[in-house]
């Protein structure tokens, strides 16, 4: 019979070390396809808004193309930490709640701007019934994607990297999203956009643990 020490050595002898760059790549594969499969599903089922060139003239537009994007980037950025053994992501978590707090101070402002009689119009949009559906049923292929790579790696704190993955698929489903959705004021993007991804970030937290379990 082998001892501990024997069979630890020979667990040992069959490892090889993860490839440079391995973690980025798997996660770019799982996070590209889901985002080439939830555009062409963008495009087929809600297409482009039609004045979207003109849209790219305005400002409003570029702070929720910004917003979302912004976050992809903190999102992607915790997965592939969190894909290692122990990760952590504290930088883009506190990177998330800055993006949050600075789409809220805007919103303010653009309300200071208009008679309260026109805030309702400013929170509400004509889409905020659909709007947080919308971008979480976009997102769910990069949700997948997202999760096939972290189950490639090993992450240890499941709900956590969970959490991560919903971020990261749903606010790409956001950004997405934009390319469709005609509503420009600060208030709707702060409000609805962001209860889109926190949704995700919490289909994300609670199947976490399951999902990822190795």
């Amino acid at each position: 019979m082998r001892t501990t020490s024997e069979v630890i050595d020979a667990l040992a002898g069959d490892l090889r070390p993860v490839a440079k760059g391995a973690v980025a790549r798997t996660i770019t594969r799982g996070v590209g396809g889901g985002m080439l499969f939830s555009a062409a599903l963008m495009l087929a089922w809600l297409g482009v808004r039609p004045d979207f060139a003109t849209a790219m003239t305005t400002g409003l537009f570029w702070v929720k193309f910004t917003y979302t994007l912004l976050l992809v980037a903190a999102g992607l950025s915790s997965v592939g930490r969190l894909a290692r053994p122990a990760g952590q992501a504290r930088a883009a978590f506190v990177a998330v709640i800055l993006l949050v707090t600075g789409i809220a101070i805007l919103a303010g402002a653009q309300f200071a701007t208009v008679p309260r009689a026109e805030w309702d119009d400013l929170i509400l949009g004509a889409t905020a019934e659909t709007c947080p559906w919308n971008i979480m049923l976009l997102s769910l292929p990069i949700f997948l994607g997202t999760m096939w790579a972290l189950r490639e790696f090993a992450p240890t704190r499941l709900t956590i990297a969970g959490l991560a993955a919903g971020l990261g698929s749903g606010a790409a489903g956001a950004w997405i999203y934009s390319f469709h959705c005609d509503e420009s004021a600060i208030p709707f993007v702060a409000a609805w956009y962001t209860l889109g991804i926190a949704l995700m970030c919490l289909c994300g937290a609670i199947s976490g643990r399951f999902l990822l379990r190795w």
